[in-house]
């Protein structure tokens, strides 16, 4: 492959002839062959992980695939998922039409939460633009995009959306100069001037991941915002490499763990509900900021209420919870 793109084609290697999914990403804005390729990589891997496998992970009693949810797997303290691992189940493909519902006269119920490591960050930081954004229904990716780029809200294009977007994240998981030149397909000037900007337009983001990273050293340990905490072993080795991974992991898990606090204490709510008040329906799936229900059809307005109180409730930030929901017959239709 890489002689045909390298050499035949004359492609620029992005880096020593790799034919990764993200030196791909960025040559296939040279030629159409690269997006052929991951296109190519994306339907053989769910081919070979997921529809070859499925058979074998079918329950001799019950017809179907389940899962194992594990409570000490994760270091951030999310619930992990294995044998058979729905987690890595791609979003937005057909192939989620195969989790259908088992009765005809049964609908399945996704409620997301919305954005909400970012939320997170913006009470964990008290950032006044990240705030007043949440709390004003704006989008924040519009709204960094407009502070980031200089302009008007409206007038943020859905590339510079989309660049603030990956900024918004990357940032959250502690990515510097050089992951976030190979995500945006930038160079490490461009990349290192984007955080900056980020950052003046942010500073209570800086000032929270400076703090942070001053307590992890201090105290060996970073915590969530209910106080559940995770030791960081390495911020004192002598590996480089593995002191900035290590710094990386205690920006993002007081944020990523508190997230799975927070989900963790609307499911324990919403179960103790359903059972008080009877309900058929049952909740059957965690996938990290998603809740999967499913039921009789007629059960479904008064428990959609239910489940997006509940959500949103399960704790008090500085900014509002929001849920997203939908009712389907299958888990492609519902989320």
């Amino acid at each position: 492959m890489a002689v045909v793109l390298f050499d035949e084609l004359e492609l620029k290697p992005i880096r020593k002839r790799s034919t990764a999914v993200e030196v791909l990403e960025v040559l296939k804005s040279h030629h159409p062959l690269p997006e052929h390729i991951l296109e190519y990589r994306h339907l053989a891997k769910l081919k070979n992980t997921y529809i070859d496998s499925f058979p074998n992970h079918v329950h001799p009693k019950t017809g179907r695939v389940h899962t194992s949810l594990n409570q000490t797997i994760a270091a951030t303290g999310r619930l992990s998922s294995t044998n058979f691992n729905f987690q890595n189940i791609p979003i937005r493909t057909e192939i989620r039409k195969a989790f259908c519902v088992q009765n005809p006269d049964h609908v399945m119920l996704s409620a997301d939460y919305s954005q909400i490591e970012l939320r997170i960050m913006a009470d964990f930081s008290q950032e006044p633009a990240l705030i007043e954004a949440f709390k004003n229904g704006i989008d924040i990716h519009t709204r960094t995009a407009a502070l980031v780029f200089s302009v008007d809200e409206s007038e943020v294009t859905a590339d510079q959306r989309r660049t603030a977007k990956v900024v918004n994240f990357g940032i959250m998981y502690g990515a510097g100069p050089f992951r976030m030149s190979q995500e945006l397909g930038i160079s490490m000037a461009e990349a290192r001037d984007l955080i900056n900007t980020y950052f003046s337009n942010y500073p209570g983001i800086r000032k929270y991941m400076d703090d942070t990273l001053a307590s992890a050293h201090e105290n060996g340990f970073v915590k969530t915002r209910l106080g559940r905490r995770r030791k960081m072993t390495q911020l004192n080795s002598g590996n480089h490499n593995l002191v900035k991974a290590e710094e990386r992991a205690a920006i993002n898990m007081p944020i990523q763990g508190t997230a799975a606090d927070l989900i963790k204490i609307a499911m324990i709510n919403i179960h103790k509900k359903m059972a008080a008040e009877n309900y058929t329906s049952k909740m059957i799936l965690q996938i990290h900021d998603e809740l999967l229900f499913e039921g009789p059809a007629d059960e479904m307005d008064k428990l959609s209420i239910l489940v997006v109180d509940e959500m949103e409730a399960a704790m008090v930030l500085s900014v509002p919870l929001k849920v997203d929901w939908k009712i389907g017959k299958n888990w492609y239709e519902a989320h």
